[in-house]
């Protein structure tokens, strides 16, 4: 029944790899996925790391179920992490996050989600981009375009083009962002460049689509998160994915999020239960919220090698220009 299907090739990057490991030569170099390795060619455990599973073994807790919209306490360090202990939105209640698996599944989610309700809307992504950007955007039937971004002679960025590009996108385009350690290039926008954007995005009425990756191996924690915070300020209403696989070094417990700011947000009730655990989602929680863990974070380990440098948290949102009309279907109880 299925020998029409073809073998599936591999994937590049995990193929070489594959290759690396297979290699016996003492020299070889990995040149694949990226991962963190210390000097003794180990891929460490975090401190923070080992104090959260230490304490998650230590309550015995269940591995149940979680609510549909994710560990409220993971959901609810992510927000502080991403946007500030002190954020105008967390305060007003205009931020709605929901647990995913990984950055890739947030990115996913959040692809659907926009497809959903902007049928119309195109997404944008920079020239290069991360290759799974445009699959995963692809496959949830939205049309993938670029916009100018690297620039190969000066190994800097093309930001007149960029914003030229883009302040002629139609209104509600998607356009998708990253605001630090750029992937591949490691290029990233000056903090007056985010400045310039942000005007542009706004008079535009364009949605941005924020991926943050690397939170911490630019500047820092916050200084990396400083353009999503920027971008609450400046009142926009938007769309940004997280992971914490490389700055807590857990690749394999796709640890993620995704996030939508809006201008406004109405509660219609509680789902029951939404507290409940699970020993998966306690570990990373435990790392994000104990002070002494959070310091402990990897920070300044990555290198860009290649170029240069529903949503159910049971509200409805409304967003001025944007999800005004995004009814989000409400998790069953």
């Amino acid at each position: 029944m299925f020998a029409q299907v073809p073998a599936y090739p591999g994937d590049p990057i995990l193929s070489l790899l594959e290759a690396f490991q297979a290699d016996s030569r003492a020299k070889r170099a990995n040149l694949s996925i990226g991962l963190y390795y210390d000097d003794d060619n180990s891929i460490p455990v975090l401190a923070s790391v080992r104090e959260g599973a230490a304490l998650v073994a230590a309550q015995g807790a269940a591995h149940t179920y979680l609510p549909m919209e994710g560990m409220a306490q993971y959901r609810q360090a992510l927000q502080k992490v991403i946007f500030g202990k002190d954020s105008a939105a967390l305060r007003e209640g205009r931020v709605a996050t929901i647990q995913s698996v990984g950055g890739s599944g947030a990115l996913r989610i959040g692809a659907e989600f926009l497809k959903t309700y902007f049928p119309g809307s195109g997404v944008w992504v920079s020239d290069p981009t991360w290759d799974n950007h445009q699959v995963l955007f692809a496959g949830a039937g939205l049309d993938v375009h670029t916009y100018p971004y690297y620039d190969a002679q000066t190994n800097g960025l093309k930001f007149g083009e960029m914003l030229e590009t883009i302040d002629a996108l139609a209104p509600r385009s998607i356009v998708l962002l990253q605001p630090c350690c750029h992937n591949p290039t490691g290029i990233d926008l000056s903090r007056a460049q985010w400045h310039e954007l942000i005007v542009v995005l706004r008079s535009r009425e364009l949605i941005p689509f924020i991926d943050m990756a690397y939170q911490g191996f630019g500047d820092g924690m916050d200084e990396d998160a400083w353009a999503i915070r920027e971008l609450v300020d400046a009142g926009l209403s938007f769309a940004v994915s997280n992971s914490f696989s490389k700055n807590f070094s857990l690749y394999g417990e796709r640890c993620g999020g995704l996030s939508i700011v809006t201008l406004d947000c109405y509660p219609e009730r509680r789902r029951s239960g939404a507290g409940a655990g699970s020993a998966e989602g306690d570990r990373t929680t435990h790392v994000l919220q104990p002070p002494s863990a959070r310091r402990q974070t990897r920070v300044g380990h990555s290198q860009h090698t290649a170029f240069g440098g529903p949503v159910g948290d049971g509200s409805r949102l409304h967003a001025g220009t944007h999800f005004a009309d995004a009814r989000i279907p409400q998790a069953s109880a």
